[in-house]
């Protein structure tokens, strides 16, 4: 009888070839940083001993959340939920190699950090944004704590800054009326148009579920309300890192911007956290003011993830490709826009159970190379031990686009055109 089985060495040759392919698909984001707690770069070490007996500075307080690359610098936001955080806007420099737990630098200024200074100061921020214009666009919730230990210090207020100068170009209150009880906005998107001139941002309320969008040339700001930003009750629970717990009143968070369609208009994506759906709308809708009371039929609802498919930040590159962080699942996700939104054209592009534990934000910069940062927040909001500061809980990876998707359903059309047709895009 001839076999038709494999020999020993072919199955060790597959099995090997097996093994690497499994450890290239999981672990593509490379480690470029890790902190077990954040430290900054105070001015000498009497400002940081005369931070730390003022309670100015408590290391295990300070949680970062929030990244952007511009350049040679990596912005990198800390919130103030509790005391001790000396500076919510911060970064540090990608050329500086003598640490992979570099202290961070606050932005522009100590000065410009100070809690509680509503015409100069800043006091909690979340996520930031910067543009093609070298402006970095910077959304201060002038608040200080987090859920029912929150004081409201000062107004919401955008904040941009020239980023070849590092001073502060303009700053904008939130109208008091577009702000609702329950405001809480922790994210932001920026659409350049034409100009520079004719740019506008749009930044998800999460908690009382609206959209506020601001306009550059007109230095004014409109309120948009839609059923689509609110949270699904049905997918209010979480479990990350072993850890269940109910955050169903979460709505409008994670946005993304598409390149340009061969229509001309963009289109805004977005998702609340408590839930698996994927909803659009047309950038032509938002930055048109009369719209606001009469847009209900221009939002788009998109398909279902998967279950278990939460997500906070997503981002998508100049080719249509949107990245997404998968909290319950320690990872990252893909879809390229050139593909139906639906669940099989979905895929992970990186897991890692320890050091992707709460993918807190997701970046693309000039060079399209991918960031993330990690960050354990479900730990250090949800655990009743906190974060173990002696083993490494903060990260952030990097990997160019193309070997993070490589292989995979997102890696289609890439080096075509730049616009895009929307004809079966919601299909």
């Amino acid at each position: 009888m001839i076999s038709i089985l494999p020999k020993a060495s072919t199955f060790r040759a597959l099995w090997f070839l097996l093994v690497i392919y499994q450890v290239q698909a999981t672990y593509r984001l490379q480690e470029r940083y890790a902190w077990n707690y954040i430290d900054y770069a105070f001015n000498d070490i009497n400002h940081k001993v005369q931070a730390q007996i003022t309670r100015n500075y408590i290391p295990e307080n300070n949680l970062p959340v929030g990244i952007e690359v511009w350049n040679d610098k990596m912005f990198i936001s800390v919130p103030r939920w509790k005391e001790g955080i000396p500076a919510t806007l911060n970064y540090i420099s990608l050329t500086d190699n003598n640490s992979k737990s570099p202290p961070l630098i606050p932005y522009p200024d100590w000065k410009s950090n100070e809690l509680g200074n509503c015409n100069t100061g800043m006091n909690t921020v979340y996520r930031i944004k910067a543009d093609e214009c070298n402006r970095l666009w910077v959304l201060d919730t002038g608040t200080y704590g987090i859920g029912n230990t929150t004081q409201q210090l000062c107004p919401y207020s955008i904040n941009v800054f020239n980023l070849r100068t590092n001073q502060r170009i303009r700053r904008f209150e939130i109208p008091a009326e577009l702000i609702k009880e329950g405001t809480f906005i922790a994210n932001t998107v920026v659409d350049v148009g034409k100009s520079c001139d004719d740019t506008f941002a749009y930044f998800s309320d999460e908690l009382a579920y609206g959209m506020i969008v601001y306009s550059w040339a007109e230095n004014r700001a409109w309120r948009f309300k839609h059923g689509y930003f609110f949270p699904d009750p049905l997918a209010g629970n979480f479990t990350i890192d072993g850890l269940t717990f109910n955050w169903d009143e979460e709505g409008v968070f994670g946005m993304s911007l598409s390149p340009r369609y061969v229509t001309g208009e963009k289109y805004l994506y977005f998702s609340p956290l408590a839930s698996n759906r994927e909803f659009a709308v047309s950038t032509n809708v938002l930055r048109n003011s009369s719209k606001v009371d009469d847009s209900y039929n221009d939002f788009i609802a998109l398909e279902n993830r998967a279950p278990n498919s939460h997500t906070t930040a997503r981002v998508m590159d100049d080719y249509g490709v949107q990245l997404f962080n998968l909290i319950d699942q320690n990872a990252i996700g893909c879809w390229n826009s050139l593909l139906p939104y639906h669940p099989k054209y979905h895929c992970v592009v990186d897991r890692d159970d320890v050091g992707l534990i709460f993918p807190s934000d997701v970046k693309v910069d000039a060079h399209r190379n991918v960031w993330v940062m990690s960050d354990r927040m479900s730990n250090f909001l949800q655990a009743p031990e906190g974060l173990n500061y002696n083993e490494v809980n903060f990260r952030v990876y990097m990997a160019p686009m193309k070997v993070l998707i490589q292989g995979t359903v997102c890696d289609v059309g890439l080096e075509g055109s730049r616009s895009y047709h929307v004809n079966e895009l919601f299909e």
